[in-house]
């Protein structure tokens, strides 16, 4: 149904219109629709519409669609009035993490910057880790864990690859891999290109989140397996230093991909 008998429009019909304006207005190459799972059907519907209609862009229509939110096992929505605000998450977020700041590393200076990194890009990493089109139950103090799968793990492994390098003097050598744990980060450090790929061909936030986790993983195994500083001679400490400076760089490029701020102290 698109036009009611008396003329008065529907949803669709408001979204026939603004695609074609869209369209006229900006000659778009995709049109990306993203919204919960709940409207799936219909998209497909006024998308075939549009179809039937002779538009030969329908095609470049495409529907995103996600799975609902839940906060300690209370599913929110606006129309039972079960709401918070991001910002108000965002807020106690930012407060959890100077309290454990304050116990941990109080000398820490930029503490007020470092919180807010540390403290927003908790909830967002805790939010694009899940499958975009699967249910969440988000806990905060889950979230904000130094332990697991989790935005302080990840942030807190790029700051120990800028504290590596910052203690690294300018070394020279031939590059050769000499250990297990140096071939397996090299291995995943090369998969990015095709994991950025993966997830614009999906649609999918979370192939580069757990890309940073699989690197994090990686180079916190060589970290602790592998000396890099004192390594027993100069090619391999400049194979390492080199490997360190290679993980710093992608999981910051990676960062920056989903919105997550690159944390040189935590």
């Amino acid at each position: 149904l698109i036009l009611k008998r008396d003329g008065s429009t529907l949803y669709p019909t408001r979204d026939i219109a603004a695609a074609v304006y869209r369209k006229n207005e900006y000659n778009f190459d995709k049109a990306i629709y993203v919204t919960s799972n709940q409207q799936i059907l219909h998209f497909k519907q006024w998308f075939k519409v549009v179809e039937l209609m002779g538009y030969d862009w329908h095609e470049q229509l495409v529907h995103i669609p996600y799975g609902t939110v839940s906060l300690n096992g209370a599913k929110l929505a606006t129309r039972t009035g079960n709401v918070v605000l991001l910002k108000d998450l965002f807020a106690l977020a930012i407060e959890k993490v100077k309290g454990i700041m304050e116990e941990k590393n109080p000398e820490l200076r930029g503490r007020e910057d470092i919180a807010e990194a540390v403290g927003v890009g908790a909830i967002v990493f805790y939010y694009l880790t899940n499958n975009r089109i699967k249910d969440i139950n988000f806990n905060l103090e889950d979230a904000l864990s130094f332990d697991g799968n989790t935005g302080p793990y990840v942030q807190y492994t790029y700051a120990r690859t800028c504290s590596v390098l910052e203690k690294a003097k300018a070394c020279g050598g031939n590059v050769t891999v000499t250990c297990d744990e140096e071939a397996a980060l090299l291995k995943t450090l090369c998969q990015y290109e095709e994991r950025v790929l993966t997830a614009i061909r999906d649609y999918e936030p979370s192939v580069i989140t757990r890309f940073i986790l699989d690197v994090a993983v990686a180079f916190n195994k060589f970290y602790h397996n592998c000396s890099i500083l004192n390594a027993e001679n100069d090619d391999v400490k400049a194979t390492r230093v080199m490997l360190t400076e290679a993980t710093n760089y992608v999981l910051g490029s990676a960062f920056s991909l989903i919105c997550l701020k690159k944390t040189e102290k935590v």
